[in-house]
């Protein structure tokens, strides 16, 4: 049933929001950096594990260790790539973006921050980014959207890559949480409407994912339902799984706000 609010009860609302919003940002250590810079510096030989060039329009899974790191990175054009990860030994604890947006005061993802699980737990740490836009709000295509953007032409989805991925690893669907859609510059306008932003882009865009956790991670390289381009046309996506490495004590992304501490806390309480 949807209730209807009045503008001044919306009002009081959003003040109550933003009044909660300034306490915890005032509450965070660490001013968080800009955007890493481009172009992205060459991986060393010794330290890669994998490298896997996910096609435009398919998926892959694959398993990563604590303190391993992922380099996703557009290195043959523009594409958007979602993700999706599960705990590795127990897989009914997932990626939560609801809680990583909400715990952070923020749906701007990017250097510094955190994605956090449903058991209040960190999944992985973003070390690095060159572009900050990320979309963990809209969630990955489905065939319905492909074909009302492409019409009836026979293309591959988020949806139904991420639930074939689910199938292979024993899960269903029912367990899949909703996707993180890298490289995907949605914003909000002021009337509370999604909008597609290719400013924040920079070209061969990169992230790096630091793994805080053992995890199971499926991609699904398709097009955003906001995506401008009238063509189904994404171009493969590069993902190198690089060796762990010991983060320090004063890790940015431990350290840089309240929420994070917190949730590294019961990372290590999990584990004792």
């Amino acid at each position: 049933m949807h209730i209807k609010r009045s503008p001044e009860e919306i009002a009081a609302n959003r003040a109550r929001y933003e009044e909660h919003q300034k306490k915890g940002l005032e509450f965070a250590p660490k001013a968080l950096p800009g955007k890493s810079p481009m172009p992205a510096p060459e991986i060393a030989a010794d330290t890669i594990l994998h490298r896997e060039i996910i096609p435009g329009g398919w998926y892959w899974w694959t398993r990563v260790k604590t303190n391993e790191t992922l380099r996703i990175s557009l290195d043959q054009g523009f594409s958007t790539l979602a993700l999706v990860a599960w705990n590795a030994a127990d897989t009914s604890e997932r990626l939560n973006l609801p809680d990583t947006v909400k715990l952070q005061w923020t749906t701007g993802l990017g250097k510094g921050r955190v994605i956090f699980s449903d058991m209040g737990k960190v999944m992985f740490s973003i070390v690095e980014d060159s572009s900050g836009a990320h979309d963990c709000l809209m969630g990955g295509s489905t065939e319905a959207s492909n074909t009302a953007k492409y019409g009836d032409i026979i293309t591959r989805n988020a949806r139904d890559n991420f639930v074939i991925a689910a199938t292979k690893l024993g899960l269903d669907k029912r367990d899949l949480p909703a996707a993180l859609s890298l490289f995907a510059p949605v914003r909000v306008d002021a009337d509370g409407k999604f909008f597609w932003n290719p400013a924040l882009l920079s070209g061969a865009d990169y992230i790096e994912l630091r793994a805080e956790m053992d995890m199971i991670v499926a991609f699904s390289n398709c097009p955003h339902p906001l995506d401008p381009s009238p063509s189904y046309a994404p171009n493969p996506v590069t993902v190198t799984r690089l060796k762990a490495e010991t983060p320090a004590a004063d890790d940015l992304c431990r350290t840089a706000t309240a929420e994070a501490v917190r949730g590294f806390e019961n990372n290590a309480f999990a584990q004792a």
